[in-house]
């Protein structure tokens, strides 16, 4: 999305003919299959590991870091390869996605009309803030040291980047329509105009 929003205002001409069906394709291709190799090898190297104690984890589903608690052996093995894994898969998309809002502000900031630059702006800074969330609290949950991962901090991190996050997308996406602002505030407005009962 970030290169869809790169494309659309920096090379708003050339829109149609860079994000044609194939490189459309290409980019989801790309994602979703970049995904296997690192599940399959996150997966293999936690359940080749020896387990042994309480087979309970304190977290809300099976997540790699609260898994590895329950390994009696030496998991630094493990520990390298989510840092890998974040690095690759979360640090390198959200350096790429920054700067390609760095572009767009840049070419937003060139605009004459001031209406150009505040739809510009509001088309793109709710991606932004969806992606600032997403990515932060998943950077913040996987490249801390082992030693300072408390369960509770682990399962709040976790409970934001898997259900707060995509939670807020749709809301956010669809406050950007008209129609729905105007709905929303009629809601808001006649509950606070409604007598009390």
């Amino acid at each position: 999305m970030a290169y869809d929003r790169y494309v659309a205002i920096c090379h708003p001409l050339h829109y149609v003919a860079i994000m044609e069906r194939r490189s459309c394709a290409w980019l989801v291709a790309g994602s979703w299959l970049s995904g296997i190799p690192v599940s399959f090898i996150q997966t293999t190297l936690v359940f080749t590991s020896p387990f042994c104690g309480p087979n309970k984890i304190d977290h809300f589903f099976c997540d790699v870091a609260p898994v590895l608690r329950l390994v009696c052996a030496d998991t630094s093995r493990n520990e390298m390869s989510n840092i890998m894994v974040t690095v690759v898969f979360l640090a390198t998309p959200f350096t790429l996605i920054l700067t390609s809002y760095t572009c767009i502000i840049a070419t937003v900031l060139k605009m004459s009309s001031p209406g150009s630059r505040h739809k510009a702006f509001s088309t793109c800074s709710s991606h932004l803030v969806v992606v600032m969330l997403f990515y932060g609290s998943g950077m913040v949950m996987y490249l801390r040291p082992r030693s300072s991962h408390e369960p509770e901090n682990d399962k709040l991190l976790s409970l934001f980047y898997t259900v707060v996050t995509p939670m807020l997308n749709p809301v956010i996406y669809s406050l950007r329509n008209e129609e729905v602002k105007g709905a929303l505030w009629r809601r808001v407005a006649g509950k606070r105009l409604s007598p009390l009962q």
